[in-house]
């Protein structure tokens, strides 16, 4: 399996599950369009390309373009590598019918040539360990599912140099992709002793 510290963007669950039986990697997926409406979604995107770049991974056809478009206006042109994967007339296994435009996506295409689209970019280096919080974790912090959980995650974010408007499910992602334990225990310990001084 190749190992890619640069983290890689792809359209759908079935593109990543696709990659991630053939790289050890942070895999994003933008849910299609979905990501037009989802302006943390792109923030998180931007903060992950800013170190080493990301890798860009879309279909070969109108709307993997026009994703490609829109975060080419939101991140800078050196942080972003455009992989493309050949044309090929077909349909995905677990679909009825082919795409509207009639040809395979990432998932469809065969493993060696996505094996040699990505090569170049895999290294020695595990994805460096970071958070593996979950949903239920972030209940319990009174992060989500709390009358002032959205004031909390606004000032973890903030600790953190992180966007302040994420939702739950957003900055959940971001923490466990960008923060490391030290970095998010130290932010929440800020937070508490800001509290603290705030008591009257």
């Amino acid at each position: 399996m190749l190992v890619i510290s640069k983290p890689i963007i792809v359209e759908g669950k079935y593109d990543k599950i696709k990659l991630s039986s053939i790289v050890k990697a942070n895999i994003i997926t933008t849910e299609g369009f979905g990501i037009f409406s989802a302006p943390e979604k792109t923030a998180l995107i931007r903060r992950l390309a800013e170190k080493d770049g990301v890798i860009v991974l879309t279909d070969s056809d109108g709307a993997g373009f026009v994703i490609r478009n829109h975060l080419r206006n939101h991140i800078p042109k050196d942080k972003l590598i455009h992989l493309y994967i050949p044309q090929v007339k077909g349909r995905e296994k677990r679909k009825i019918e082919p795409s509207k435009e009639g040809y395979l996506g990432v998932e469809g295409i065969e493993r060696e040539t996505l094996e040699a689209l990505l090569l170049p970019y895999a290294d020695r280096k595990e994805p460096q360990a970071r958070m593996s919080l979950s949903k239920s974790d972030f209940y319990a912090l009174g992060l989500s599912g709390k009358t002032d959980s959205a004031a909390l995650r606004g000032k973890l974010a903030k600790a953190l140099a992180l966007p302040e408007s994420l939702s739950a499910n957003a900055l959940l992602a971001a923490v466990n992709l960008l923060i490391s334990q030290e970095e998010f225990t130290a932010a929440l310990e800020k937070i508490k002793n800001q509290r603290k001084t705030e008591e009257p």
